[in-house]
Parts: structure tokens; C-alpha cells; sequence
């Protein structure tokens, strides 16, 4: 969970998910720092890493794909955010026309129903479960739609329809 279910930076999570690239990197090029010499700026392995969901393979994916667009380091904030607009727009063509009102709700009420409908947003990782412990201890749920939907026209003008 790199966000919280209010919106927050959710920062444990999301220095988890910046430790996973860091142990990446570290096997290849230990002295380089992570925040300086593999990526431009802290705020474009912050970029990444939010918009990953705190999810390890979209992490691993989004990164894959701004390395392939790099030259040379440090990873650029330009190739990130290409990056994220391949990502996004693999995740538009997954979605039907008939969803878009679905995640529109779910991005505001963050719970599902369910059915094959939601089971099948959260199949293709368009909808992602977050667990935390409460404070008595229990298990918690809640859902949300991943972060590179957010900048999707179709989930924009569904969420405008919204009562």
C-alpha cells in the first residue's frame, strides 16, 4: 500500500516499494545512489514508485520500460512518465466501456461488490485490494482502483457523472 485509503502518501509503503529497486540495483551497481545517480531526482523514483499502486510486478514493469527508453543514467523523469503512459494506456484497452462507471464508484465509495464483474477488474489489476490492521488488530480491507487509471479520459468523465 503506497497510498492511504484517504489519499495519503502512505510513506512505509511506499519506502518498501523504493527498497525492492534499491535491492535491484545494488546487484549490478552498488555505489550508485538510487535517488541521484539511477533516477534523476527522488521526486521521479517517487513518481514511479506511486504509481506502481505498491504493486511489485507493475513496479518491476514500469521500471523495465523507463530503462528501455534511457540512454544513460540517471533515468529521466521524460522516460518515467512515458513510462507510466504505455502502462496507462494498456490499462485503458483493458477495461470495456460498461466498467468505466464501475471504477468511477469504486475510486469513490472504496469497497466492491462481489460479482464477475468487479472479479474481473481486479483480475487485470485494474482494481487493487489493500489490507492493514485496525486498531484492535484486525484484518482490514479496502479497494481501489489502480493509480494509472486516474489519468484515463474514460475514468475522468465517469467520475464527473457521478451523483
Amino acid at each position: 500500500m503506497v497510498n492511504t485509503i484517504n489519499g495519503d502518501i502512505y510513506q512505509p509503503g511506499l519506502n518498501k516499494v523504493k527498497e525492492v529497486i534499491r535491492k535491484r540495483v545494488r546487484q549490478i551497481a552498488p555505489e550508485l545512489s538510487l535517488e541521484k545517480e539511477i533516477f534523476d531526482n527522488p521526486q521521479t523514483l517517487e513518481r514511479l514508485c506511486l504509481m506502481s499502486g505498491g504493486h511489485v510486478r507493475n513496479l518491476l514493469l514500469l521500471t523495465q520500460d523507463a530503462i528501455g527508453r534511457t540512454e544513460e543514467l540517471p533515468i529521466a523523469e521524460k522516460a518515467v512518465r512515458r513510462a507510466i503512459t504505455q502502462a496507462r494506456d494498456t490499462y485503458r484497452r483493458a477495461v470495456g466501456n460498461h466498467q468505466w462507471c464501475l471504477l468511477a464508484e469504486v475510486s469513490r465509495s472504496k469497497r466492491i461488490i462481489n460479482d464477475d464483474q468487479y472479479r474481473s477488474l481486479m483480475f487485470n489489476r485494474c482494481l487493487l485490494e489493500y489490507r492493514y490492521l485496525d486498531d484492535e488488530g484486525e484484518m482490514q480491507r479496502w479497494y481501489d482502483i489502480h493509480p494509472l487509471i486516474q489519468g484515463v479520459p474514460e475514468f475522468k468523465e465517469a467520475v464527473a457523472k457521478l451523483p
